[in-house]
């Protein structure tokens, strides 16, 4: 039987139903959380891991002899030394296109809030400003329609497409930027700098490589429309956090949403955080989270396993 460890079973949350893992002939080591020390020694004789955010570098894995297979349980495979896995025979499988309409959800549940502030309108009822007005109505935040808009996507695979397909419901104009730096545009798309300067919202959706990494910083915000929202809900590091405060005090941009950030989960007195303005709303990396989303990843992790193993 196939020895299997699941390094960190914890986030993938408390509601999820792993049985189908259960199901499967893997005699199976499960851990809520794994520590860095603790890595090598619990993967020490699995021919088979399931990592979420345990990273297993060239250290680590050069020194698994047993290992035949690494499933990532995201889609992102930044946590991996792929080429040590790669010259040690290691198949590494990661998941793709379960989070889609959890994403697209959480970006438009954002914007949404950015144009129509509904909960500070619900605070300002709560603490009875309503009461005390002479109008039938209240002012306070204004409110901007999403229809007619341009939002522009950064990065073009399932999760961007989902987002388009919201997008193009609430009646707003899509681009699609090319490559930052790219000197050929494909079909489709339009040059990145021109994303910057006619989108409304920008949503991020691309994978943090060396590439990406700053992606966003003064430069690209100050050739955004003061008016512009950005939203990444993809990785901390694409987007320069002290760079985005900055932006938002100001007024480069009028507001910002980010579920993703540099150190996750953040120390108390984490910069991006402690110095929150009110036109910047943090969520804890759960645009993913979804329990239907969650079920499509464990059905793919299955999947994978029973693919390159049995």
């Amino acid at each position: 039987m196939i020895n299997g460890v699941f390094l960190d079973a914890g986030t993938l949350g408390p509601d999820l139903d792993l049985s189908p893992l259960h199901k499967l002939p893997v005699n199976w080591q499960f851990h809520d959380f794994t520590a860095p020390e603790q890595t090598l020694e619990r993967c020490q004789n699995a021919q088979l891991i399931i990592t979420n955010k345990v990273v297993l570098n060239s250290y680590t894995l050069s020194r698994l002899k047993s290992l035949k297979l690494i499933c990532v349980a995201a889609t992102g495979m930044n946590n991996v030394d792929l080429n040590t896995a790669e010259q040690q025979g290691v198949d590494v499988k990661n998941v793709v296109g379960y989070a889609g309409s959890s994403i697209a959800q959480l970006v438009f549940n954002v914007l949404l809030e950015l144009t129509t502030h509904a909960s500070q309108y619900n605070q300002l009822v709560s603490t009875g400003k309503w009461s005390e007005t002479r109008s039938f109505c209240l002012f306070d935040y204004p409110m901007i329609e999403l229809s007619g808009k341009t939002m522009g996507l950064i990065g073009y695979g399932n999760l961007a497409k989902s987002v388009e397909h919201l997008a193009s419901a609430f009646g707003m104009q899509v681009l699609i930027a090319e490559q930052k730096g790219a000197e050929k545009i494909r079909p489709g798309r339009v040059p990145f700098e021109q994303v910057l300067r006619e989108a409304d919202a920008i949503s991020i959706h691309c994978p943090l490589t060396e590439v990406t990494r700053d992606l966003f910083t003064t430069r690209e915000f100050k050739q955004m429309k003061s008016s512009a929202i950005i939203i990444n809900t993809a990785r901390g590091g694409i987007v320069n956090e002290s760079d985005l405060i900055n932006a938002l005090n100001n007024g480069d941009i009028a507001g910002a949403a980010v579920d993703v950030i540099t150190t996750e989960p953040p120390p108390g007195d984490y910069p991006l955080i402690a110095s929150k303005p009110d036109n910047l709303i943090i969520t804890p990396h759960i645009a993913w989270a979804t329990l239907e989303a969650r079920t499509r990843l464990l059905q793919q992790l299955v999947s994978n396993i029973t693919t390159s193993l049995f």
